[in-house]
């Protein structure tokens, strides 16, 4: 039987909604409440029980050395509260942890970071917390610089860092470093596709060296491919345990309450937030509810409706966005991403609310069901709105058939009718010896 590497028992943390947690726990923090009390009765009841907002309730999970676990749910299901918790950066309002080793981790862009200390501080830095010699970090130093590819960089203070500078040395620093026990939460939601391809790279050979890790996303192809064992949260409680594959599976399931193909679910949402996505459907050719499976030979309708959020300065407006369309598999796998600049050339208006309508021409899914992620931001430089999962639809056999055999039966993952021609066989060329030379 393998050792234990963590065990989380009766785990519980509780926030106040609308008001300031008990017992500030650093000096800043002591100050700023101090300096607030005085305000704190101005116009406001005291808060009670209802606005105790409880992120996890009554966790508990052991993984054992060597196990890499993967940590799956929605927005809000208390996913990163759970590994902040486990990390000791926040301190739970119930339960324990053991740790039995040392424990890295990547929560977020710049957790452990000091912005005013170079790279190559904040490397030496990290190594020290973790209890290791200088000549430990020396072993390691070219290794995290060459992998985060900050080498111009280095002796410059973090603050001054672009968010994929942060987030790569953030990463190479966690996964570089010798401890026994690693979390990473949503690593791949931030970096171009190189970086992306680099971590998953890096978590495969973490994971073969016998590392227990920690691991959070929403990739639910990402999961399958590296966690062996899963644990589904839903509203801070633990709600299903086993194979990652059978967890994913039952995540990935439709909401019981109705058709999700029909209605917009914007739980799953990233980004700085100074303009959303309102409203997603996906619509017929009348512009209303299609049927619950839609015909793989016709065409697929998107409907979005984008604002600016209340509250942003007069003048600001959609122009300069770029709105994306990513079509997943069930298990979170991008297929396709469909991008208003690259189709059509099509630009947000001047405005501060516009509907944007997509057609994407038929057949182009085999049947199976299909996810789609939308995406509003500033071209290289901001993620204003992320949505994963915003739309969920379903595929079925063509209304009018067109292949001589089931087309759930086909290799691949898409099904297009393509221009085919048959030319007659050129004259075979002339051997060396029939020319007559």
């Amino acid at each position: 039987m393998s050792a234990l590497a963590i065990r989380v028992q009766g785990l519980s943390k509780r926030y106040r909604i609308g008001g300031a947690a008990p017992g500030p726990g650093h000096l800043r923090e002591a100050l700023m409440d101090i300096l607030a009390a005085p305000f704190r009765r101005l116009g406001r009841p005291r808060l009670a029980a209802a606005d105790d907002f409880w992120a996890l309730r009554d966790v508990s999970f052991d993984v054992q050395q060597g196990e890499v676990l993967g940590i799956i749910g929605r927005n809000g299901a208390g996913k990163s509260t759970a590994l902040k918790i486990i990390s000791r950066i926040t301190p739970p309002t119930a339960g324990r942890v053991e740790l039995y080793g040392r424990i890295g981790s990547l929560l977020e862009v710049g957790t452990g970071f000091h912005g005013d200390l170079t790279g190559r501080e904040n490397i030496y830095l990290n190594g020290t917390i973790l209890g290791m010699r200088k000549w430990e970090i020396d072993r390691k130093f070219d290794e995290i610089v060459a992998f985060a590819g900050v080498e111009a960089f280095i002796d410059t203070p973090v603050k001054r860092y672009s968010s994929g500078m942060y987030m790569r040395l953030a990463f190479a620093v966690a996964a570089h470093l010798d401890t026994e026990i690693l979390l990473v939460d949503e690593v791949l939601a931030v970096g171009d596709l190189e970086f992306q391809r680099k971590c998953l790279g890096k978590m495969d050979e973490v994971a073969r060296t016998g590392r227990t890790v920690l691991f959070v996303s929403h990739n639910m192809a990402v999961m399958r491919r590296l966690c062996g064992r899963g644990i589904l949260l839903d509203r801070g409680r633990v709600v299903a345990s086993g194979t990652m594959d059978t967890v994913a599976d039952l995540y990935a399931r439709p909401d019981p309450e109705g058709d999700a193909g029909a209605r917009f679910d914007p739980r799953d949402r990233h980004g700085v937030g100074w303009a959303k996505v309102t409203d997603a459907r996906i619509v017929d050719e009348q512009g209303g509810a299609p049927s619950k499976v839609i015909p793989c030979d016709a065409d697929l309708l998107i409907d979005l409706s984008i604002e600016v959020t209340d509250g942003m300065p007069a003048g600001t407006s959609l122009r300069g966005l770029v709105v994306e369309l990513i079509v997943c598999s069930d298990d979170g796998q991008p297929l396709l991403s469909l991008m208003n600049v690259d189709d059509t050339g099509v630009a947000l208006p001047d405005a501060r609310s516009c509907r944007v309508l997509v057609r994407l021409p038929g057949p182009t899914f085999v049947p199976g069901r299909y996810r789609i992620n939308t995406f509003v931001g500033v071209p290289f430089l901001q993620h204003v709105d992320e949505i994963a999962g915003a739309l969920t639809f379903e595929v079925g056999p063509p209304a009018a058939p067109w292949r001589p055999y089931d087309l759930s039966t086909a290799r691949g993952l898409f099904c297009r009718k393509a221009e085919w021609s048959c030319l007659q066989p050129a004259a075979p060329a002339l051997r060396w010896d029939e020319t007559g030379a």
